[in-house]
């Protein structure tokens, strides 16, 4: 299939730039799509795909592979999750982090239609008649006036609802991720009635040509078919959790995952990759103590051994998960301390599928590690604070940071901290803040080896070391794909409580044993190892 021609992604043939003796692998490819949530088969028979944390929407031939850019990101429509088409090739599309649905016209043109809907979610069109739910506790069903009217509501305080459609019978059917079963209710209105129930946290419904329900599982990977009539279901594939959405082209059953990949399913349970799925969104990494390197990728935590490919160790829907993991850290035995967007900081056992929150109620945390005496010290970007936390308690080690995301420990248990809104690397102590580098330009991740700083300075597109003995620097390796392509400006992303707080971008930075040092290229969903001969 031909690589990405958009210009909200870096593809594989991003020209490095390298200092004279180092060398690059890149140990994952770059994704094709920053996730894959809602799909719909367009009028066009192209499947177009909703990317929320990509904020972004593309359209895929799955004849050819072409992959085309519809809504880019950094345009007027903002972590969209599902889309839906009328009889006059107008797309519609929910825009979940900020609860608007907006209207991309078929001349092309943007127009936002409501932006008063919590967690605007699911939403499908019936006779040209549109209809959006809320995927929250509480949340509701109602007909949207695409002319600016007042919304009908149909139905409220639902327990997060999601992906919807009209059946052949005229009836509106929707899954309750948080009831775990599948219900339908008259366009018009009335009494809902109960479907199916004791499912794998549905996500989404479908239908088939002989009027069957399809529906994805995100909690279990299944993606089952079901009697409208009598609830009777069949596995038709059995995939890996995080799969969110489904849609046909023609006969054809094609499903969505959180990893971005697209899977078609064939008869007798078995499936073919349309398009492969990778990371979604890379963040911190760290090296554990059996030289395995570990990533953060959101909604995901990943396990990737040398020469071997990525193994799920954790994700949002499985049991123990502590949330959306920003930072991370090994602190040895199999034990990870995390940062979410939900503003905890956990005690992350994967192997035992258990957490533990030691701080929480936190706004915006990123990077974390621990201090030579144990205490655990993170960075709150929202308040500007670096933070330590020990025994259940928080004490504040500096305040007035500007956009604090990377922390370190250099030598001498000195605490460095990187300063991505000033341009800086400082150090903290007792009495106070001190500049160690400047004149950076968006430093992030940050981390010391033997003497030298490294930073991942995402405004230069940077990898840069520093000696923090001489202050001389050197950079290592130049135009990363990481942050914002250029020519992108990104919208925030405020995030899907109760499942993430406010998202952004943090580019990290680990090592291994033998000195290599390993990047989050997050512009490109994958990650980059950079080694020095001898």
């Amino acid at each position: 299939m031909p690589m990405l021609t958009q210009g909200a992604r870096y593809t594989s043939a991003t020209s490095i730039g390298l200092a004279e003796g180092w060398s690059l692998e890149r140990l994952t490819p770059p994704s094709r799509l920053f996730g894959a949530n809602g799909l719909r088969t367009g009028p066009d028979g192209r499947i177009y795909v909703a990317q929320v944390t990509g904020s972004q929407i593309s359209a895929l031939d799955v004849v050819t592979g072409a992959l085309e850019t519809i809504s880019a990101k950094g345009g007027e429509i903002i972590a969209p999750d599902d889309v839906a088409f009328d009889s006059r090739g107008n797309l519609y599309a929910t825009e979940v982090m900020d609860g608007r649905v907006s209207m991309r016209g078929a001349d092309g043109r943007t127009r936002l239609l409501r932006d008063d809907l919590p967690c605007a979610n699911g939403i499908t069109v019936h006779q040209d008649r549109l209809f959006i739910n809320e995927c929250r506790i509480g949340g509701r069903l109602m007909e949207l006036d695409p002319n600016g009217g007042a919304p009908r509501v149909l139905l409220e305080d639902m327990a997060m609802p999601n992906a919807m459609e009209v059946g052949p019978d005229g009836l509106l059917y929707y899954p309750l991720m948080g009831t775990n079963d599948i219900w339908r209710i008259h366009p018009d209105g009335g009494e809902p009635e109960r479907v199916v129930g004791d499912l794998g946290v549905p996500d989404s419904v479908k239908f088939d040509s002989e009027g069957w329900i399809v529906s994805t599982q995100v909690g279990t990977g299944e993606v089952l078919r079901i009697n409208p009539r009598s609830g009777e279901r069949t596995v038709l594939a059995s995939l890996t959790p995080g799969l969110d959405n489904c849609t046909f082209v023609g006969d054809r059953l094609f499903v969505s995952s959180f990893t971005g990949q697209i899977t078609e399913i064939l008869s007798g349970g078995e499936t073919r990759t349309t398009l492969p799925g990778g990371l979604n969104w890379p963040l911190d990494l760290t090296v554990g103590d059996d030289g395995s390197l570990y990533v953060a990728d959101g909604t995901f935590f990943y396990l990737l051994r040398p020469g071997g490919g990525l193994e799920t160790l954790g994700m949002l829907f499985t049991p123990g998960y502590p949330g959306f993991i920003r930072g991370v850290t090994s602190v040895g035995g199999g034990e990870f301390i995390v940062t979410t967007s939900g503003g905890q900081v956990s005690r992350f056992r994967p192997a035992s599928s258990e957490s533990e929150v030691l701080a929480d109620g936190l706004d915006q945390l990123y990077g974390v590690a621990v201090a030579p005496g144990g205490a655990v010290v993170a960075a709150e970007f929202g308040t500007g604070r670096l933070l330590s936390i020990r025994s259940g308690n928080v004490e504040e080690l500096a305040v007035g940071l500007n956009e604090p995301l990377g922390v370190a420990f250099g030598p001498g248990g000195s605490c460095l901290v990187s300063e991505s809104g000033a341009g800086r690397i400082v150090e903290v102590t007792a009495s106070g803040v001190d500049t160690v580098v400047d004149g950076l330009d968006k430093p992030q991740g940050i981390l010391v080896l033997d003497g030298q700083l490294h930073i991942v300075d995402v405004g230069s597109k940077s990898l840069i070391s520093v000696d923090l003995e001489t202050k001389v620097r050197h950079t290592l390796a130049r135009d990363l794909p990481v942050g914002a392509p250029p020519g992108v400006t990104p919208k925030p992303l405020r995030g899907l409580p109760p499942f993430s707080g406010p998202q952004g971008p943090f580019a990290g930075i680990a090592a291994g044993p033998d000195g290599t040092l390993y990047v989050s290229a997050d512009a490109e969903g994958s990650v980059l190892a950079f080694r020095k001969a001898g």
